[in-house]
């Protein structure tokens, strides 16, 4: 990720620190925590997390967290908390960040078996007495697909034929049940263990309301593409389902592998390594090689984002 530019790490850091002078707090420890989607920062000695949009298209979602993290609070919800006594979303320049209690790493560590308990208890909550989104996965690799400059012509083509392909399967499982409040982004790296040693989630980017089956599809297509039937068996027996099961596991599986795939389309000039992770997971697809291996981005690059990741990553932050 580029130290400059109008969205670099430089430029986000001035942002954290415009934040911090508003909120009255230091600055002296901060470490950047994450640079994808958005800037996260931990500032320690303060107890509080800044995460900032990187782009503007991303506005209406802080307010989103926002308001969910509100409601979160309100309902004891399994999850990271907003940090308190202050008026939320942040503006910084023509930048918006929301702001959450720090959680320092805590042991032992979240295990998939705690993805699989604390889903159920976040499943069990219901949908919020607000508008959310509708789970989107077509809609959202199309964007993505859109915003990819270094994809081939013919690259690009399949992946938009595919999202074609996928529209009507979609739609048919959305029409089953789109009202359960859903994570969206579902791993162990979106688990942190707080203060009192209860395991949340954190990283509403996603949230959304859909079928509740998307929140287990993310380990399950783990467990075929990257070796881990372990942790698939695991978490199964953790929720007390197995999604791979389930009447619409092709389409779901589809959708994810889809979001595996496009997610990383908009950087791939940003490593060799990326480029050519991108170019085995076209090739499986193309080949309908369903059991092919794929490697994490996550041990490619540290890129952490909505693409897929480690059953352990190697670091974990709340945002």
């Amino acid at each position: 990720m580029s130290r400059a530019g109008r969205f670099g790490e430089e430029a986000m850091t001035a942002a954290m620190r415009q934040v911090a002078d508003q909120l009255g707090v230091r600055a002296d420890d901060a470490r950047l925590l994450q640079l994808t989607n958005n800037a996260v920062f931990a500032l320690p000695s303060e107890g509080i997390v800044i995460r900032i949009a990187r782009t503007h298209r991303l506005r209406d979602r802080v307010r989103k967290v926002v308001e969910l993290g509100r409601w979160f609070e309100q309902v004891d919800a399994p999850t990271i908390r907003l940090a308190e006594g202050i008026a939320q979303p942040v503006q910084a320049g023509d930048l918006i960040a929301s702001v959450w209690q720090y959680l320092p790493p805590n042991s032992p560590a979240p295990a998939v078996e705690d993805l699989g308990v604390v889903l159920r208890e976040f499943h069990a909550l219901g949908p919020p007495p607000f508008p959310l989104p509708a789970w989107d996965p077509v809609g959202d690799a199309r964007s993505r697909i859109s915003e990819a400059d270094g994809l081939s012509d013919d690259d690009r083509e399949f992946l938009l034929s595919w999202c074609e392909r996928l529209d009507e399967p979609v739609a048919a499982l959305r029409r089953q049940d789109d009202s359960q409040l859903i994570h969206g982004d579902a791993h162990v790296g979106n688990l942190l263990r707080d203060r009192r040693g209860r395991v949340v989630l954190c990283d509403f980017d996603a949230t959304c309301k859909g079928p509740w089956q998307i929140d287990l599809t993310a380990v399950a297509v783990g467990g075929v593409r990257f070796g881990r039937a372990e942790a698939h068996a695991s978490m199964a027996a953790a929720y007390g389902y197995d999604v791979a099961t389930d009447w619409y596991w092709p389409t779901l599986r589809e959708a994810r592998e889809l979001k595996m795939i496009a997610a990383a389309a908009p950087i791939l000039d940003s490593s060799d390594k990326i480029r050519a992770e991108f170019a085995n997971r076209m090739q499986s697809i193309r080949r309908c090689e369903t059991s092919a291996a794929w490697t994490p981005f996550a041990t490619v690059q540290i890129f952490r984002d909505c693409l897929d990741h480690p059953i352990t990553p190697p670091e974990r932050s709340p945002h």
